[in-house]
Order: structure tokens, then C-alpha cells, then sequence
């Protein structure tokens, strides 16, 4: 006979609650150099690796917080939604999709349009959001950048707009891809109006996005690492056979071959955007608030 005997059921200790420590999602493994890191230590450099400097991804609220001063803005055309003029079914109706992807973000579509100050000016900038089904543009997207431009042509304040996209929408077919003319329209009439747009390109930036409004800013910037594209590498490689250079489609490469102006990090982002926008406008901003950026 053994000298213990195993409980089948053991109970566990009266004080189990205060020994247990809940870690999970507290902690997150960098894609630059696969450190793990603490997310609250993440929040405090604006989600940019403190050790290797790799940009992680970012929502479309925290980019608007991160340029206003203050991080506070008016919110605008909240109320807009797609009517799904397709009626599309590809997995599940595109109705459900919507309505299922507005719940879990808490957004009407996939950008948010702010007015506010930066670093003292009055600005409009507008933020795509990525967990918005891939932060595709639809006919939503492309109204409420088109509604930021004409407010823009009449109060004369710059336009930003920050793309995280993987390009036109399919579910809303011809609808989506007309929002490219639309757009650039709208920044022609704002470069004949001598009205500032500032194009800001994130991780990732592909498709009719970047076919369009993403590149046709008097300043096109990136912020570092960024996927900027029309085509995935994968798909140019099979098509042309031939391996491409390293560092392909990221904003380095990119700025080295001359279709970009700069790769910014996030934490000068703010003061680098005003800058410029004292160099197109020739004059400083009336309240000096250069601090804040």
C-alpha cells in the first residue's frame, strides 16, 4: 500500500483567489525585435517600441488625440453609414458585416473626421481606422473626406488625412472605386484654393487608397516600417517572377526612390506636420502653442 494516497477531487486552498494573477493580455511581443513588452509601457511611447523603435499599429481615436492639441477635437458627419447599395453576400451579407463591425468598434465606418487646432492652427484631419474592415474606403470614407475638404475651402484651415488601409472596398463594387475621382477631385479645387493637404501614410497603406488621395498631399510622409503599395509584394513577385529588393514597399525604400517626402517618426509627428504647414502658409499661427506639439 503507497505511503500517500492521490484525491481524485483535491479542493483547492481557501486563499486561492488572492494567489491567482491574471496576466494574459497584459503583455505583447514586439515584431522588431521580439522583445516582450508590457502594454502599459507601450502606451506611454504612443505604441512605438522603446527598444528597437518598431511603430505598432495604431486606431484611428489615438491618432486624432496624438495631433489635436490636447487631444481635443469636434468630431464630424458622425451620423453617416453605408446604405449597401450592392446588397453584397460574399461569407455573411454585407449588412450584417457593417452592422457587426460598427458594434465591435464603436464607429459608424471606417474614418473619423476631426476639427481642432495643431500646435495653434485650425486644422481638419481625418484618420482611418483599420479594425474597420481593413480600413477600407467605401462610399462613406470618400464622403466624409469630400465633406472635410469643403469645409476646408471655406474657412482656408489645412487638411490632414492619416491612411491605414488595404484599398477600395469590394462589397460596395464601382462605388468604392469612384471615391478615388471623388477625393482627388476635392484636392485639386483645395490646390487651386492654395489650401495646405498633408498626406500621412501608416502601416498598412495599399490599394485605391494609395492609387489616390494617399499620394497627392504637398507633403507625403510616412511614419517608419510602413506597408505602402498598390499590390502586395506576394502578388508582384508572381507576377513578374523575380524576387524583389528588401525592404520593398516599406517607407524607407519608398523615401530612398524618391515617392515620399519623409519617414517621421510618431513622436515628432505633430511638430513636423506644423512646421511644414508654417513653410506652405508662410506665417506662424496666431496663438503660440508651439509647446504642445
Amino acid at each position: 500500500m503507497p505511503w500517500f494516497k492521490r484525491d481524485s477531487n483535491p479542493k483547492p486552498p481557501a486563499d486561492s483567489s488572492e494567489r491567482t494573477v491574471r496576466t494574459e493580455g497584459l503583455w505583447l511581443k514586439c515584431d522588431g525585435c521580439r522583445e516582450i513588452i508590457w502594454k502599459k509601457d507601450l502606451e506611454l511611447t504612443m505604441r512605438v517600441c522603446s527598444k528597437c523603435g518598431h511603430h505598432f499599429r495604431l486606431d484611428a481615436r489615438a491618432r486624432l488625440a496624438m495631433l489635436f492639441d490636447n487631444g481635443e477635437f469636434t468630431e464630424r458627419d458622425i451620423a453617416l453609414t453605408s446604405s449597401d447599395p450592392l446588397k453584397f453576400v460574399d461569407q455573411k451579407a454585407y449588412c450584417d458585416r457593417l452592422k457587426a463591425t460598427q458594434a465591435s468598434t464603436g464607429l459608424s465606418d471606417a474614418l473619423i473626421s476631426g476639427d481642432g487646432l495643431l500646435a495653434g492652427r485650425a486644422v481638419h484631419i481625418c484618420a482611418m481606422e483599420p479594425k474597420f474592415i481593413g480600413g477600407s474606403m467605401g462610399a462613406v470614407v470618400g464622403e466624409k473626406i469630400a465633406r472635410a475638404i469643403d469645409r476646408a475651402l471655406e474657412d482656408k484651415g489645412p487638411v490632414i488625412v492619416v491612411s491605414a488601409s488595404g484599398g477600395a472596398r469590394m462589397q460596395e463594387g464601382a462605388v468604392s472605386l469612384m471615391q478615388m475621382a471623388k477625393i482627388s477631385a476635392g484636392l485639386m479645387r483645395l490646390d487651386q484654393a492654395g489650401v495646405p493637404y498633408i498626406s500621412v501614410l501608416t502601416d498598412p497603406t495599399t490599394g485605391g487608397v494609395t492609387a489616390s488621395f494617399a499620394m497627392l498631399g504637398d507633403f507625403n510622409i510616412a511614419e517608419p516600417g510602413a506597408l505602402i503599395g498598390f499590390a502586395g509584394p506576394r502578388v508582384i513577385e508572381q507576377t513578374i517572377r523575380q524576387k524583389l529588393p528588401e525592404g520593398f514597399q516599406r517607407s524607407e525604400f519608398l523615401v530612398k526612390h524618391g515617392m515620399l517626402d519623409a519617414v517621421v517618426p510618431r513622436s515628432g509627428m505633430k511638430a513636423w506636420i506644423a512646421t511644414a504647414l508654417d513653410m506652405l502658409l508662410g506665417d506662424v499661427p496666431h496663438t503660440n502653442t508651439r509647446a504642445a506639439a
